[in-house]
Formats: structure tokens, C-alpha cells, sequence
């Protein structure tokens, strides 16, 4: 690749701008760190430390126990989860019997999730034991391909003080009865620690199937290969460079178990999967399971009482988690001076906000831009204080090349300083969407031998090689950095008898960033309140993508062939 604008202006001294990535599997970043540091601890769940090795073992316990469940290489095994120690576990010991994973929300209702699991085709269901996580599955798995339901209690994975009263307390979150499945400790119990023997093709086979809305809004699953995660891995390692003792100079990430990371970022979201979940194994560091972030009263307070007791170091989130506890009002009780970086995406990041931030912690914020399709970083700021410019996503990241296009066919590139499609090259981008051959030829293109991605977000690069996004070219909207697609829940809303028309836009909230307003036109003689639409939503969507405002409209905006125009729902001056 040949020297760019952003190489020439404010690019980190000794950040190498191309990178020969490695072709192995992402069991590898466990397993080799599993060798070196094994007693290391990786996962913290309620005090409780399980070191590498000790999730390395247990993977390999799940891969036996798949492989003798008759899963084989290249079947898909679903995961829904929060962020409790199991995930890692499950997820490491699917990829190692050389199966692909299938992250879940595990917020999800039964239709969303029997969606997921039609349309991945998974044939084994690994859920929490929870009183609502587990009866959704159940019911989500039944007429699919699901041949085994794993039910993953948290009870085994808390100290055994904490177990035993939390048991005895009726603390520990289960389900009453388990009419289906077995759990994971009877599923692994007795099978060998020793890794099975595997055959990966780290740049041909998927890993990973993780669903996105993409640019129609429609769940699509995007296919990401072993080699597409484990470089995207390997470029944050390279870029970021962080200044770990007051006064020293800007460094990459120390090993040794010598960082924090605060598992905050859903690890069923991309985000959190990539630059959390695998970026702490790869970097030595421990990692820090919340299942909730919001929990404590007020809410978000264990989150910080978690910076505190661990001296968390690295904290990724999105900009209204940075603003909450920013506003906390206990902030001033905790001692957050322990932190070192914090990264934000998944929406705009606020320039005051990331100022009143690090002047609150001393710790560096420094914004990212990706998506799911790029398993997910593509750009960043610099971490460097000196060379970033807040308001901008940064520059692409070691190895990735980006091109600003024409909106309108994706087929020109434009010049430097003008607005138009982003479109990115890397080996982080996505194999394609699972079984849609016709959606990958939407948002691909060719460029002299090279393969780019249309992302759908506009912006332009400036004189310096930064990356400014301007406006969003999907309808997505952007709850609390979880994406809602107002497609599927319009055709929630549809299901209700009084609907005739609706259309769903995002609107401005203080705490969530955007929630979802929804308008509504009433089949003619009838009558509803608002009430009334939002609870028949309750069951059938997930909450973050739940109507809280409804607008009862006489018509909706038309295009001449009939098509409802959002954009003047949500600016409606003539």
C-alpha cells in the first residue's frame, strides 16, 4: 500500500503504517498467552480470578463436549449471553472444536432470537440461567435447527462463600425449572482439557457470524473470518499508545497482567467481542465480567466501585456511558485516577464531553469509528493527546485504506476535503453477509484489484488525513450505541390490527442519545392511545428498540411511488 495523506501529517512515531498479519485462528490469542502466562488471571467475576489457563482448559472441555454432540467443522452454535465468565469460555471452545459462533443479544425476544437462529441454520443453544433468559430460549429454539440447549448457571463461577450464601439467600439468578437442555457443568464434566485437533484456514474460514441490520435494516449476518478478527486485534495493538506513569512517554500496551479492562461493552456486540474480550488475552490483561453495567443505586454505581476495587485501567464504551457517570451523583466518592484510556464509538463523541472526562480522571479518551462488517475498527484518533483532533473518528487504522465516494453509485472517488460515502479496505472487513450474495454486491466495489466496503455513512477526509463522519446514509437508529432498525420494528408495529401505516425515526435523549419515536396512521373508525401501542411492542421487541413516543398522524409522508419518507418525519419544514 502506498504512503497516504493521513501518513504524512500526524501519524504516531514508531506506529508502523502496514503490518504482515499473522494467518492463525483466534483460539491462538488464548492459547498463547495460556503458555506463557497461564496462572495470569484473565477473568474477574465477584472476586473471583479464572487465569488463562484455567479458561483454556474448560474451552477445551466445550469443544469436546460439541464434537461428541456431533457438531463439525463449520457448524454454526449460537451464544446469548451477558457478560458473565462463560462467555469467553463457550465462545473459545466453539471456535476450538473449528465450529463458528453465533453471538446473541441476550436481551432479545423469542422472535428476535428465533430469527438468529433460523437464519445462522445453529445447531447448539448456549444460554444463561436466568428466570427470563432461559424460558425466551426455549421457546426461540423450538421448531429451528437447535439439537442441544446448554443452560450457564453463574452460581459455580462465584467464590464459594458468595455461592453458598447467595444459594441460600435465593440470590443467584436461575430459572425455576428447566423443562430443556443440560447445563454446562454436566455437559463438560469428565471431558478432556487437552485441545482437540483442528484444521483452520484462518483467511477462508468464518469464525464468527454476527448480525447487523446493514444498510436495509433487515438482520443480516455478517460473516467474519478468523484472519478478519485476529488482525483488526493485532492493529489496536500497533496504534494505541498510552503514557502508563504520570510524566512517562507514550508506549504500547504493557503485558504481564500489568492492565485492567472493565467489561463493559456487551461481548455479544462487535465492539466489545473484538477490543475487549479478545484484545485482553492478546495484551496479558485481566478482564473485568459485568453483566450489568447499570447496576447499584443509583444506577452505574458498581461500575465505578468495580474501577476503584480492581484500579481498572482500560475502559471501552459509548459517549452516554462517559456522560452518566460523568453526572454520577457520587462520582466525587470515587478514586478513578487508575484509569489510563478510555475508548469511545458506536456514536459521535461530544468534544466537551470527552475534556470533562479526562479532566475528571486523567486519563486519555480518544474516539473510534467502525462497524460490524469491519470486525469493527477502521479508524481511531491517535491516543496521543498532541496528534489527535477531537471532533473527527481519526485515522484508518495500520493497514486499512479508505476511499471517499459518490453517494449515488459508489463507482467515484471524490476529492480530498469533499463529503461523500466512506468505503474501507482491510484485512478486517467481512467475508460477506451469510447466504446474500445479492446484498454483497450492493456494498462492495472494486477499486485497481482491491476490494472496498460501502459503509453507508458520509463524511470526508481533511488536509491532515482525518476522518470526519457528517451524516448517517442509514436510517439506523443509535440507542445508548445499540443499533435499532426502524424497518423491523415497523413491521412489529404492522402487526397490530389498528395500524394501517407507521414509520419509525430516532429522536434526541439526553440519556440514551437517540430513542425511537414511532408514527403512526390508524386504520380508519378506530382509536388508540399511546399506551396502547407500546405495550403491544413490550414482548416482541427488545427494550433499547421499543417505541417511547408515538405520533398519531391523519397521513404519513409519501413519495410518488408510495414510499414512506422518513427524512421528512424527521425534518419536517418544506
Amino acid at each position: 500500500m502506498e504512503e497516504k495523506t493521513w501518513h504524512r501529517h500526524r501519524w504516531p512515531a514508531g506506529v508502523a503504517r502496514h503490518l504482515d498479519f499473522p494467518e492463525k485462528p483466534v483460539p491462538a490469542l488464548l492459547e498463547e498467552t495460556a503458555k506463557t502466562h497461564g496462572a495470569l488471571p484473565y477473568l474477574v467475576f465477584q472476586g473471583r480470578h479464572l487465569s488463562f489457563a484455567e479458561v483454556d482448559r474448560r474451552a477445551n472441555q466445550v469443544a469436546h463436549f460439541l464434537r461428541a454432540a456431533g457438531v463439525a467443522k463449520g457448524d454454526r452454535v449460537a451464544l446469548s449471553m451477558p457478560n458473565i465468565p462463560q462467555f469467553p469460555i463457550v465462545y473459545f471452545g466453539i471456535l476450538k472444536a473449528g465450529a463458528v459462533a453465533v453471538p446473541c443479544n441476550p436481551l432479545y425476544k423469542e422472535r428476535e432470537l428465533r430469527f438468529l437462529l433460523t437464519d445462522s441454520g445453529a445447531k447448539v443453544l448456549f444460554v444463561m440461567d436466568h428466570p427470563e433468559f432461559y424460558p425466551i430460549a426455549c421457546q426461540a429454539a423450538a421448531d429451528t435447527g437447535i439439537t442441544q440447549l446448554v443452560y450457564c448457571s453463574v452460581g459455580p463461577y462465584l467464590p464459594r462463600i458468595k455461592a453458598v450464601i447467595g444459594g441460600l439467600l435465593g440470590k443467584i439468578p436461575t430459572a425455576a425449572h428447566h423443562p430443556l437442555g443440560t447445563s454446562l457443568e454436566s455437559a463438560i464434566t469428565g471431558r478432556p482439557t487437552s485441545p482437540l485437533e483442528r484444521e483452520i484456514d484462518p483467511k477462508q474460514d468464518p469464525a464468527i457470524i454476527i448480525y447487523t441490520g446493514g444498510t436495509t435494516g433487515v438482520p443480516k449476518g455478517a460473516v467474519l473470518t478468523h484472519y478478519n478478527l485476529v488482525s483488526n486485534v493485532i492493529a489496536v495493538d500497533e496504534w494505541v499508545r498510552l503514557v502508563h506513569t504520570p510524566g512517562g512517554q507514550p508506549e504500547r500496551f504493557r503485558r504481564n497482567g500489568f492492565h485492567t479492562m472493565m467489561g463493559v461493552v456487551p461481548w455479544s456486540h462487535v465492539y466489545g467481542h473484538t477490543h475487549v474480550m479478545l484484545v485482553a488475552p492478546f495484551i496479558e490483561a485481566r478482564l473485568i465480567c459485568l453483566p450489568d453495567p447499570r447496576a447499584g443505586k443509583p444506577p452505574f454505581t458498581e461500575l465505578l466501585e468495580a474501577i476503584e476495587h480492581y484500579h481498572g485501567t482500560i475502559l471501552h464504551g459509548v459517549p452516554t456511558l462517559f456522560t452518566v457517570l460523568l453526572h454520577h451523583p457520587h462520582i466525587d466518592r470515587f478514586h478513578l485516577d487508575s484509569l489510563i484510556g478510555c475508548a469511545s464509538a458506536a456514536a459521535a463523541l461530544p468534544v466537551e464531553l470527552a475534556l470533562q472526562f479526562e479532566a475528571r480522571t486523567g486519563c486519555t479518551v480518544f474516539e473510534a469509528y467502525g462497524m460490524t462488517e469491519a470486525a469493527p475498527l477502521v479508524t481511531a484518533n491517535p491516543s496521543i493527546k498532541d496528534l489527535r483532533k477531537l471532533g473527527s473518528v481519526g485515522l484508518p487504522i495500520p493497514g486499512t485504506d479508505l476511499k471517499i465516494l459518490d453517494s449515488e453509485t459508489g463507482t467515484r472517488e471524490l476529492a480530498q476535503g469533499e463529503d461523500g460515502e466512506i468505503a474501507v479496505s482491510g484485512p478486517q472487513v467481512m467475508q460477506g453477509y451469510w447466504k446474500k450474495p445479492e446484498e454483497d454486491a450492493v456494498v462492495f466495489r472494486v477499486f485497481d484489484g482491491q476490494r472496498f466496503f460501502l459503509t453507508g455513512d458520509v463524511g470526508h477526509i481533511d488536509q491532515d488525513g482525518f476522518i470526519f463522519i457528517t451524516d448517517r446514509k442509514k436510517d439506523m437508529i443509535d440507542v445508548g450505541g445499540l443499533k435499532a432498525y426502524p424497518r423491523e420494528i415497523e413491521e412489529v408495529l404492522y402487526m397490530h390490527p389498528k395500524v394501517a401505516q407507521a414509520a419509525v425515526i430516532g429522536v434526541a435523549d439526553e440519556k440514551s442519545g437517540q430513542v425511537v419515536k414511532a408514527f403512526v396512521q390508524l386504520t380508519p373508525g378506530v382509536t388508540a392511545s399511546d399506551e396502547e401501542i407500546i405495550d403491544f411492542c413490550r414482548d416482541k421487541l427488545a427494550g433499547y428498540k421499543r417505541p417511547r413516543m408515538v405520533e398519531f398522524r391523519e397521513q404519513l409522508p409519501m413519495s410518488p411511488v408510495g414510499k414512506i419518507l422518513r427524512r421528512a418525519l424527521r425534518d419536517p419544514r418544506p
